[in-house]
């Protein structure tokens, strides 16, 4: 029984200048405008002597192979961890072999390291296909290196001739992400784009080592999961045809070089995994079918794609998120894709939590329209969430926490100046909405923004001497609020309440020091989490505090001037999918 897999502590984060330590021998990188794969020999000012296999940043698995060559060609594989040795085993004999000289057997040791990039996370199917691996990566490196010396291929590089004259074989093969592997060729290549697979050569003749340092192969699953879906067979199938593709490359095959090049590899691709009961076609094929069949290129940028979070550690625990010009567009509506990156986000373990002067009924309405309110949801009546502007915090099973109400003294003046200047006027009472004369722009909070239909109060003094009011809100049109009831309530209401608007055609007066942002605060302390730990997303000059808090807050582009002056960075708008895109961008 092979040894379980071991694991040892990540190392530092380091730049991919820092993965390949070792020497290497002084050829210029090759590229290629075919496939997504390269093959890369970076140069080095010094030669070193024989150093470790590389330990590619990352969480690693370590397997090191015995494998013994017997004249009658069985081979048997030992594990060297903890002195576990597998039963012999034969292996297929797909290809013709040329008689071998009879000469003085020896062991020849497979030194393999399997590592996982550290971030990725521990995504169950990535650990088995990182399991299998450890016998596959074996026996795929024993068929490719048996006809080596004989091989009639005229244009593969012959520097790894006969693998017989050395003692050992060392490989890496890492498994990471599209953002590792642009790192990578941005960092070798001069290319800032993802690749499915990258071969690097340690290999230098000139040292005349016991050792034959191969070098590295890393892989993107990313990549590599959405071209098996393309390609209609399993992560574990393109993983394996990458690993053979990357494998001829370092022993000398270079597709880019010529079309017999070309030829030359695609047909021992084809053979190797033939040869090894593998399924698919090989790279260089699959890569000419896409071609013909007129599939897109990768784009080059830095959003990672939909349904890609599998493949990276959050960055947050915590994504804090505006409503209105926000998560809705310019409709009131939450489009799908916007739906899918929180869908996404909270399967990866990601709390989402609404920040919104809206109501918690509205905000539950809206959610429940895409299938987001409820128990498995981001809001519930039993879910954390700060709302009509931070004045209603909710924590722990959607306990209240927190409740502020506005001056009763400030509410009569706001309604009296209602009646009298005919400007409609709603008041928020935690679940309800009060009004005292019914108006087309009162009816749209209700028809158009999902808020509790207003309730007609005959009286200033009744609706007084009802619940508490936490928030007024005028209504009127954007050029209203800004030459008119704006100034006015700025300088009447002094030291008793604030104004702030969340939309153009809308002035709201709120207790003084109201803000989403202590909200958020008074949240954060109940739950016991530091504002390192969270994203915010808004738009709106009241989310300006509430960016401000976040370790990384993103306005929307939408958004009004003061929010975006205070944002970590400037998101696309919320009629393009903005929370969806921020999500994707910065929170994994």
């Amino acid at each position: 029984m092979l040894s379980r897999l071991s694991r040892t502590p990540p190392p530092p984060l380091a730049m991919a200048a820092r993965v390949l330590p070792r020497a290497f021998h002084p050829t210029a990188a090759a590229t290629s405008a075919m496939t997504n794969s390269h093959f890369i020999i970076p140069p080095s000012p010094t030669m070193a002597t024989h150093m470790k296999p590389s330990l590619i940043i990352g969480r690693e698995f370590h397997y090191y192979y015995g494998l013994n060559c017997n004249s009658d060609r069985r081979w048997s594989v030992a594990g060297m961890n903890g002195k576990v040795f597998a039963s012999q085993r034969e292996y297929r004999k797909s290809r013709k072999r040329l008689p071998l000289k009879k000469k003085k057997e020896k062991e020849l040791e497979l030194s393999v390291n399997i590592c996982i990039e550290q971030q990725l996370p521990d995504d169950p199917e990535i650990l088995d296909i990182a399991e299998l691996l450890r016998l596959n990566v074996p026996m795929a490196m024993k068929l490719a290196f048996d006809d080596l010396k004989d091989s009639e291929y005229q244009t593969r590089d012959r520097a790894i001739n006969d693998v017989g004259c050395f003692e050992s074989v060392e490989l890496s093969v890492m498994l990471c992400n599209d953002e590792f592997i642009r790192k990578l060729n941005k960092d070798w290549r001069d290319e800032d784009r993802p690749t499915d697979v990258l071969s690097m050569s340690q290999h230098t003749p000139e040292l005349e080592l016991p050792i034959l340092m191969l070098g590295d192969i890393v892989i993107s699953v990313e990549t590599a999961a959405r071209q098996a879906e393309e390609r209609g067979h399993s992560l574990l199938d393109e993983i394996r045809i990458l690993l053979v593709h990357g494998l001829l490359h370092l022993l000398g095959f270079d597709h880019e070089i010529s079309d017999e090049a070309e030829a030359e590899m695609e047909k021992e691709e084809e053979l190797l995994l033939k040869s090894l009961g593998w399924k698919g076609k090989g790279l260089i094929q699959s890569s000419y079918d896409a071609e013909a069949a007129g599939s897109p290129p990768l784009e080059n940028n830095d959003r990672k794609k939909e349904g890609s979070l599998r493949f990276y550690k959050p960055k947050f625990s915590y994504i804090f998120c505006d409503m209105d010009g926000t998560l809705l567009n310019s409709k009131s509506q939450i489009s799908s894709a916007t739906a899918e990156a929180l869908r996404e986000a909270t399967s990866r373990g990601v709390k989402v939590v609404i920040a919104t002067g809206k109501t918690r009924p509205a905000v539950i309405a809206l959610l429940k329209s895409v299938g987001l309110a409820g128990k498995d949801g981001i809001v519930s009546e039993v879910s954390p969430g700060v709302f009509v502007q931070g004045l209603l915090v909710y924590g722990r099973q959607g306990r209240k926490i927190s409740r502020r109400n506005l001056d009763p003294v400030v509410c009569r003046e706001a309604c009296l100046y209602s009646l009298e200047h005919k400007v409609p006027l709603v008041a928020f009472s935690e679940d309800r909405i009060l009004t005292l004369f019914h108006h087309p722009l009162v009816d749209s909070l209700h028809t158009i923004y999902n808020e509790p239909k207003a309730e007609l109060i005959p009286s200033v003094e009744q609706l007084l001497a009802g619940p508490d009011i936490q928030k007024v809100i005028f209504l009127d049109t954007a050029e209203g609020v800004s030459t008119a009831l704006r100034p006015y309530w700025a300088e009447a209401i002094g030291d008793n309440a604030s104004v702030v608007q969340a939309q153009p055609d809308m002035l709201e007066i709120v207790p003084p020091g109201t803000s989403k942002g202590s909200g958020v605060k008074v949240l954060l302390d109940h739950l016991g989490v530091s504002p390192k730990e969270i994203m915010a997303i808004g738009d709106g000059e009241n989310d300006v505090e509430m960016l401000e808090l976040a370790s990384l807050g993103v306005a929307l582009s939408n958004g009004s001037e003061k929010a975006k002056a205070v944002a970590d960075v400037i998101g696309a708008s919320n009629d393009d999918n903005g929370a969806a895109d921020a999500i994707y961008r910065y929170a994994f």
